[in-house]
């Protein structure tokens, strides 16, 4: 899945990217020399872009994106690039999208204290805007995304995660902030509950549908984005959908000899469980199970007038189930 599918799905707020791009580098702005430094850093390192990208087409669904939209825009991207810069602090990591990750070269002080930054401007470009049902949708995000990193390290301990506590986790860690992209947009161009109520649920769809596809990555022959290895989830011992479908599709005793081989911290054992996941239709029910609520995702659009922006929303469920990286 390449990069020109998102082109074409961005095409109707085009413009609207654009004029993002120049407001979130501008919202970045300190007087810190360290603050800046850093922010053009982040800069540098584009994603996909996708959470703007879903606040701007869930507006614009409604008529036309406002300065709201754009603010909304930003509190999100702010956001997520804080949990990002923090997600790479707890987690060591050295990388991040092909790029040394900010702890690897300012430190694990300097990384927190960015995050905070972050949050904080993204925070307050909403109280200076009076856009406190975005601050309401916000905090309530974070003590999601927060409450579900938190179970997810209890139960990695234990590799006792079922399919409900998977859920139940990805829900809170991925799929609350792609819902509140969808409830932010939406806000900032209608009033109207039905639709922000639908254009929530189909971001919350589409946020769950994104996570398995990218834990089927992980067991799939396919390079990861930047180079990110195959069965790196194996090695952090996170259970994923197609591991814990495939130990529930084995007696007690072979499961425990797989969750043995995961522990074990051996570089041999990781295409070992691949193997039993891809032997016991881990990877098919997972398959199975990111269509289905792709088409709960697609549902949710049913009630809104057909538009380019509509039609683009559905055209992302396509590419988040097809993506290879």
């Amino acid at each position: 899945m390449t990069n020109s599918k998102l082109s074409v799905i961005s095409k109707p707020i085009k413009n609207e990217l654009l004029q993002f791009s120049d407001i979130f580098k501008d919202s970045l702005k300190s007087k810190v020399p360290l603050v800046d430094l850093i922010t053009r850093y982040i800069m540098k390192q584009k994603g996909k872009r996708i959470r703007p990208l879903l606040v701007l087409l869930s507006g614009k669904i409604n008529g036309e994106v406002t300065e709201r939209t754009f603010r909304g825009a930003v509190l999100v991207e702010m956001l997520h690039t804080a949990t990002l810069v923090h997600d790479d602090v707890v987690d060591n990591s050295d990388k991040r999208r092909g790029f040394p990750s900010i702890n690897a070269i300012w430190k694990n002080k300097v990384s927190v204290l960015m995050g905070d930054y972050l949050l904080s401007k993204g925070l307050l470009i909403s109280v200076e805007g009076k856009d406190f049902d975005f601050l309401q949708t916000i905090t309530h995000t974070v003590k999601r995304i927060s409450e579900g990193e938190l179970l997810q390290i209890q139960k990695t301990k234990k590799l006792d995660i079922d399919e409900v506590t998977y859920f139940k986790i990805i829900s809170d860690k991925t799929a609350s902030l792609i819902g509140t992209c969808c409830e932010i947009g939406c806000l900032s161009t209608t009033e109207n509950a039905e639709r922000i109520s639908a254009m929530k649920k189909y971001g919350e769809y589409l946020g769950l549908a994104f996570q398995i596809r990218d834990d089927i990555l992980d067991f799939e022959g396919v390079t990861k984005l930047f180079g990110k290895p195959i069965g790196g989830d194996i090695k952090e011992k996170k259970m994923t959908l197609p591991l814990i479908h495939a130990l529930s599709n084995v007696d007690k005793s072979e499961a425990n000899k797989v969750k043995k081989l995961i522990k074990a911290d051996k570089k041999e054992n990781v295409a070992k469980v691949i193997d039993f996941v891809k032997q016991n239709r881990g990877l098919e029910y997972a398959k199975e199970r990111a269509t289905q609520i792709a088409e709960n995702a697609k549902s949710e659009l049913k009630i809104f007038p057909d538009s380019p922006s509509k039609e683009s929303l559905i055209n992302l469920v396509d590419f988040v189930l097809e993506r290879n990286s």
